[in-house]
C-alpha cells in the first residue's frame, strides 16, 4: 500500500504582529524545525493519529464537524473538514505525526501540522492545489473548526519558506516576496528565547484584539485597516483602547516595510531598532505581552542584542533577538540569569536559521 509523507516547518515572525487579518504586512521566516506526517490510507471512514509527542489513540471520523473534536487532533480534523467543505475528496487511514516544533511557543506548531496533513491527504487523493489554496484551507480549518481567529501568515510562511530568506507578505493579495536573511555572512545570529509560558490563540484575548480592529475599521468607514493612511485618523476613533490597537497596526505595517528595506541594504542596526520598537508597540498599544516576556526582551537588549521582540500572537511564547554571533553565548547566559532573578521558569534558548518550506514525498 502506498504511503505519503509530508513535512511542514514552524515559523518565526521577524516583525509584523496582528497585521495579517488587517490585510497589512508581515515578514516571517520558516524554521528548520518541522512537523512530519506519514499517511497510510485505508478503506475506513476514520483517521487515526499516532504522535510521539502527544501519544497514540486520537481519531476522528471523516464526517467530523466543528465541535466534534478537541485537543491537538482538532487541527488535523479541521483541515480534513475544510477540504470536504471545499468539495475535495478525503480518505481514511493512519497518520503518524512527529514534530520538533515547540508546542505553545508562538512558533506555529499548529500551522505546521495543518499544512503537513493537507499535503499528505492531497497526495493520497490526487488533489492538486496551489500553495495559496492550501494555506487558505488550513486557515479555514483553524478558524471555523478549531475556533482560533488567526490570519493567514502562519500557513503562508510554512508553505513558502526558503533557506536564508525571509518572506515579505502583503496580505492584501497574499503575495510573498523573498528577502535575503543570511545572518552568518554578517556575523549575526537570531536567538530564540522560549519563555516556556504557553500561549493560547483561541482564548478571548486574541479574539478581542481582532474585534477591536474590525470595530475601529467600521468606525473609520473602511473595509480593513490596510485602507487607513497615517495615524492622523486616530482622533476619529471614539474608544481610547481601540485607538491604541489601531496605532499599533498602522505603525507596525510601516516597521515591516522599513525592516525589508534595511535588510536589503544590510543595515542590521536599523533592523534591531525596528524589532525593539515593535515590541514596545505590542506592549503599550496592543497589550499582548506579559511581565515575563517584557523582562526577557529588555534583558536581551541590555545585554547586547541589536534588538529584541516577542514573536507570535502574544501572552507568552518566545522572544527573538538579533545578536552578534561572537557574543551569543555571553548574552544568553546573562539573560538566563536575569530570568532566574525575576523568579520565572528557566527558558529554552536556541539559534534559528531561515529554512525551506513544506515538502512532500511519496513512498511505496
Amino acid at each position: 500500500m502506498n504511503t505519503y509523507e509530508a513535512q511542514a516547518p514552524g515559523r518565526i515572525n521577524l516583525i509584523g504582529e496582528h497585521t495579517d487579518y488587517n490585510l497589512g504586512f508581515a515578514m516571517p521566516i520558516a524554521l528548520e524545525q518541522r512537523t512530519t506526517v506519514r499517511f497510510e490510507p485505508d478503506d475506513t471512514d476514520r483517521i487515526t493519529l499516532h504522535s510521539e509527542e502527544e501519544g497514540d489513540g486520537a481519531s476522528f471520523a471523516l464526517s467530523a464537524a466543528p465541535g466534534d473534536v478537541d485537543g491537538w487532533s482538532s487541527y488535523a480534523a479541521g483541515v480534513v473538514w475544510a477540504l470536504t467543505q471545499a468539495g475535495h475528496r478525503v480518505v481514511g487511514g493512519s497518520m503518524k505525526v512527529h514534530s520538533d516544533v515547540p508546542i505553545g511557543a508562538g512558533l506555529s506548531s499548529s500551522a505546521a501540522l495543518e499544512c503537513a496533513v493537507l499535503l499528505a491527504m492531497n497526495a493520497a487523493t490526487g488533489t492538486e492545489l496551489d500553495r495559496l489554496d492550501v494555506a487558505r484551507l488550513a486557515q479555514r480549518g483553524e478558524n471555523d473548526f478549531v475556533g482560533a481567529p488567526t490570519g493567514l501568515m502562519d500557513q503562508l510562511a510554512s508553505l513558502n519558506g526558503a533557506l536564508d530568506r525571509a518572506m515579505l507578505i502583503d496580505f492584501l493579495d497574499s503575495s510573498v516576496e523573498p528577502v535575503v536573511f543570511d545572518l552568518d555572512t554578517h556575523g549575526l545570529a537570531l536567538v530564540v528565547v522560549n519563555s516556556n509560558a504557553a500561549h493560547q490563540h483561541s482564548t478571548g484575548e486574541y479574539r478581542s484584539r481582532r474585534e477591536s480592529c474590525t470595530r475601529a475599521a467600521g468606525e473609520l468607514g473602511v473595509g480593513s485597516l490596510r485602507q487607513v493612511q497615517g495615524v492622523d485618523v486616530l482622533d476619529r476613533i471614539g474608544d481610547e483602547t481601540d485607538r491604541r490597537r489601531v496605532r499599533h497596526v498602522l505603525t507596525e505595517n510601516d516597521r515591516v516595510l522599513d525592516c525589508a528595506k534595511a535588510l536589503n541594504s544590510s543595515d542590521f542596526g536599523r533592523v534591531g531598532q525596528l524589532m525593539t520598537a515593535s515590541h514596545a508597540s505590542m506592549r503599550d498599544d496592543f497589550e499582548i505581552t506579559t511581565e515575563h516576556i517584557d523582562l526577557i526582551a529588555d534583558s536581551l537588549v541590555r545585554q547586547g542584542a541589536l534588538g529584541a521582540r516577542m514573536t507570535g500572537g502574544g501572552f507568552g511564547g518566545c522572544v527573538i533577538a538579533l545578536v552578534p554571533s561572537v557574543d551569543s553565548e555571553k548574552i544568553t547566559e546573562a539573560v538566563a540569569s536575569d530570568i532566574a532573578k525575576g523568579g520565572f521558569p528557566a527558558p529554552t534558548i536556541f539559534t534559528a536559521r531561515a529554512g525551506g518550506g513544506a515538502s512532500l514525498q511519496r513512498n511505496e
